[in-house]
């Protein structure tokens, strides 16, 4: 399949059109690769990393969101690996704030290092961040992230609460035999926290397939045993579709609970992401292997109108969803590969 559009029909869109007509608005950037945590369902445990002349330059990252931005994009989120390891983080913040055009700057995080960078990012321009945490168990924590200190994770997450990032989202993925017994007592932060617990289903990728495959739990079984424990949910109304989880409060609680179901209940059709790896990919869809080198021809001096008419085609082919329910599993990389 082609990536090229004739010119006369990429300078017709004033914004990132796909194929099914579906604007695409949001770019999730990965900054790094690396992590400082090995978590099962997202790498191996001896996970080797590209080497750094590979990975965008801040600069790169620069001009590539202000392309972006440019091309209609005004939602970015930051990703890795861990965004927070990347040198720098905080000034490639506020960068990118300055960007004409980009409303709205997110992060995704496992808080590891937030009780020191919460402050100084959400200066720099940073809204808000989601933050990982499957298990209130210090020692389940350890297991699943191979070598994490869950005392530092929610340490970060009173960090960014006090410095405004608000709302707090916290990232639960349910996974068979490790955490579905937990997702009560998750839900339950939400009777007394303004938070927003948001319950993911596990995602096949490459190496990791099988024992993802294996481990999945759906978001009605989760949903069943959440009500099972503390009572009813009401659906929120007013629900973006764009935002993959669906939104539900308990009786009387300050924040919300969400599903996230890629596997079960996909929300392809409403989707407007584009991704950015760290080493300079434009990824289409996160559960498809398709991808286009942004970072390449930026290196060998492509004008960047013609660079941006690229962009535009690549993009016009975003798939309309993946396809787990046929077999399909993405290969080419690992989650933190790409970001989430």
């Amino acid at each position: 399949m082609s990536n090229h559009l004739s010119p006369s029909l990429v300078r017709q869109r004033s914004a990132i059109i796909d194929q099914f007509g579906r604007n695409l608005t949001y770019l999730r950037i990965s900054l790094t690769d690396v992590c400082n945590l090995r978590c099962v369902y997202c790498m191996p445990e001896d996970m080797i990393f590209r080497p750094r002349h590979e990975l965008m330059s801040d600069e790169e990252i620069i001009t590539i969101a202000r392309m972006m931005a440019e091309l209609g994009i005004d939602k970015i989120r930051l990703t890795g690996g861990e965004p927070t390891v990347r040198p720098n983080v905080v000034e490639i913040v506020r960068q990118l704030a300055h960007i004409e055009g980009i409303r709205d700057i997110a992060m995704t995080t496992n808080a590891i290092l937030l009780a020191q960078l919460a402050e100084p990012l959400a200066r720099a321009g940073l809204a808000r961040v989601n933050i990982s945490l499957d298990t209130l168990d210090p020692r389940k924590f350890r297991f699943i992230t191979r070598r994490g200190d869950l005392n530092k994770v929610l340490a970060g997450i009173e960090a960014a609460e006090a410095a405004g990032l608000h709302p707090i989202k916290i990232n639960v993925v349910v996974t068979r035999g490790f955490n579905e017994d937990e997702v009560a007592a998750l839900a339950r932060l939400t009777l007394e926290r303004a938070w927003d617990v948001r319950f993911i289903e596990l995602m096949p990728f490459a190496s990791e397939s099988d024992f993802a495959q294996a481990a999945v739990v759906r978001s009605s079984e989760t949903r069943e045993r959440i009500e099972a424990a503390l009572g009813p949910m009401k659906a929120i109304p007013g629900h973006d579709p764009r935002d993959p989880a669906r939104p539900y409060r308990l009786a009387g609680a300050r924040g919300s609970i969400g599903f996230i179901s890629s596997v079960s209940e996909p929300f392809c059709a409403s989707c407007n992401r584009l991704r950015l790896t760290a080493d300079g990919k434009l990824r289409l869809c996160l559960l498809r292997d398709g991808e286009y080198d942004i970072l390449t021809p930026l290196r060998s001096g492509m004008p960047i109108d013609e660079l941006k008419q690229e962009i535009l085609a690549a993009a016009y082919y975003k798939p309309w969803g993946h396809g787990l329910p046929d077999g399909e599993i993405p290969q080419s990389r690992v989650m933190s590969q790409i970001g989430g």
